[in-house]
Formats: C-alpha cells, sequence, structure tokens
C-alpha cells in the first residue's frame, strides 16, 4: 500500500514538472524569438527552425532604432508619462480609499458603489467624451492629457479600501490620541504597512500605463509627445514590416517592465505572506 502511494507520488510529481516547464517554455519561447531576431542580420529573418540561433549577430539594430524615427523620445515621453500616472494612482487611490474605509459618513456605500461601476465601462465608451473633454479644456497633445484622466482609478481605490479595511482600526486611535492628524495617520501609518497592496497597484499601474496605445494615439497629433508603444508600430510600414528593428524596439521597450517586476516581486511575496498573519 505505502508502495502505491509512493509511485503515485512521484508519478504526480512528474506530471506537475512537466506542466510547469511546458509553461515555462511557451512563456518564454516568444520572449526569446523576439531577442534573437532583434540581434539578427536584416537578411536573416525567415521564420525557420534554422533561424532561431542566429548566424551573424548584431547588436546595430539597436542603435539604429534608439537613433531613429525620434525613439528616444518615444521612449522619454513613456518614462514621464508612466511614472507620473503611476505616482498619482498610489497617493490620490489611497487617499479616497482611506476616506471611504476610515470616515462614516452618509453615501459612502453609494460612493463605493459608482467607483466600482466605473470599472464595468469598457474604455472605449470614454473615448469620445474624454477627448471632448481633454479639447476644451486646453490640454490636447500635451502631458496633461496623457495623466490626469488616469490619475485616479476604482481598481487602485478598490484595493486599497479593502487592504485598509483588514487593518486594526487601533492602530488610529493610538495615533490619534498622540496628536496626529488624518494625513500622518494614512501617509505615516498606514501605508507603510500597506506596501504589498501599493507595490501591486503600483507594477498594475505602470504596466498599464507603459502599454497604452489608444489613449495616447487620440490625445497626441505630433511626433513629440507619441509614446513607446506607437514608436513602435511605425516600424510597420506600407512596404512591410521591419522585422529586426520591430524586435529590437520591442526589446527596449521591454526592459523598464522587467525591471520594475524584479524590484517588486520581493516586496510582493513577503507583503502576501505577512498579510497572511495580519490581525
Amino acid at each position: 500500500m505505502i508502495i502505491k502511494k509512493d509511485y503515485r507520488y512521484k508519478i504526480n510529481r512528474f506530471l506537475a514538472y512537466t506542466l510547469l516547464i511546458f509553461l515555462v517554455f511557451t512563456t518564454l519561447f516568444p520572449l526569446y524569438i523576439m531577442l534573437s531576431t532583434s540581434i539578427k542580420a536584416q537578411g536573416n529573418i525567415l521564420p525557420t527552425w534554422k533561424s532561431l540561433i542566429p548566424d551573424k549577430v548584431t547588436l546595430q539594430n539597436y542603435v539604429d532604432v534608439w537613433k531613429s524615427s525620434n525613439f528616444n523620445r518615444y521612449f522619454l515621453n513613456s518614462v514621464i508619462v508612466t511614472i507620473s500616472v503611476t505616482i498619482l494612482n498610489i497617493i490620490l487611490d489611497s487617499i479616497v480609499a482611506f476616506a471611504l474605509s476610515r470616515k462614516k459618513f452618509k453615501g459612502a456605500n453609494l460612493i463605493l458603489m459608482i467607483i466600482l461601476g466605473t470599472m464595468m465601462i469598457p474604455p472605449q465608451v470614454l473615448m469620445i467624451p474624454l477627448f471632448i473633454l481633454i479639447k476644451r479644456l486646453g490640454m490636447y497633445n500635451t502631458y496633461w492629457a496623457l495623466i490626469l484622466p488616469f490619475a485616479v482609478q476604482g481598481f487602485g481605490i478598490f484595493l486599497m479600501k479593502q487592504y485598509f479595511d483588514g487593518l486594526p482600526i487601533s492602530l488610529d486611535e493610538a495615533a490619534k490620541i498622540d496628536g496626529a492628524s488624518d494625513i500622518n495617520i494614512l501617509f505615516r501609518i498606514l501605508m507603510p504597512i500597506s506596501r504589498p497592496a501599493i507595490a501591486v497597484l503600483g507594477i498594475n499601474t505602470f504596466l498599464t500605463t507603459w502599454n497604452s496605445f489608444l489613449y495616447p494615439l487620440i490625445f497626441t497629433n505630433t511626433d513629440n509627445m507619441r509614446t513607446l508603444p506607437i514608436g513602435i508600430a511605425y516600424f510597420n510600414t506600407l512596404q512591410g514590416v521591419d522585422y529586426v528593428h520591430l524586435m529590437a524596439g520591442s526589446s527596449i521597450a521591454t526592459i523598464p517592465v522587467i525591471i520594475v517586476f524584479l524590484a517588486f516581486q520581493k516586496q510582493i511575496i513577503s507583503g502576501l505572506v505577512g498579510g497572511a498573519v495580519k490581525e
């Protein structure tokens, strides 16, 4: 009986590892194709098994991408917009979540339901109203048009509120006895111990904003205000697709995403483990 159980355990473990290896392969293989294509010479890009390993390796494609098509300006715009939107979301979403979680007032549940309702609206529905509003406010083709409409989002408010609800109210009461204001309670007590939720919110906002294509395309009309996803799309020409430079540009655009994920990975994992024993 013990032998049968041990045999089943080994089979289940083998199947589990096989499945995990397959998932890792299917996840990393497209990334490898992107990187290998980005270092190929222009004439060696045919999608065959022999071309999986480049014959001639060159980094000139990255140099060409960075110097051509105003790519460095696209990269700078994406950095400015993404960092601004991420910081504003962390601060403003936390303030709204603090009010809904800690302050008891009439209409709080209604406000929360309205916020949750905004998450159910497809972004395509808001394109025309936002475009008209931005044009009338004189913010079209500026950083304000790419930042302010996304400075507060329902997902972040809901995430931070749920996390604040799980923190003991005794923390607030002890701070008030010491004379702390609501701002001090939020920024000096609650937010430092809410780093797991802040990390999740920051990464989600960063990735969403960094990869955003539709709204930057609509809210800008000059080359100097384009962001990175739009700049990468310019490598698709009427004569065809410039694969090597397209993959080089995509590789450059992927680097900040990987850096941010690796930087916050430990905080997310440790925060989730710490949150499991939170009172």
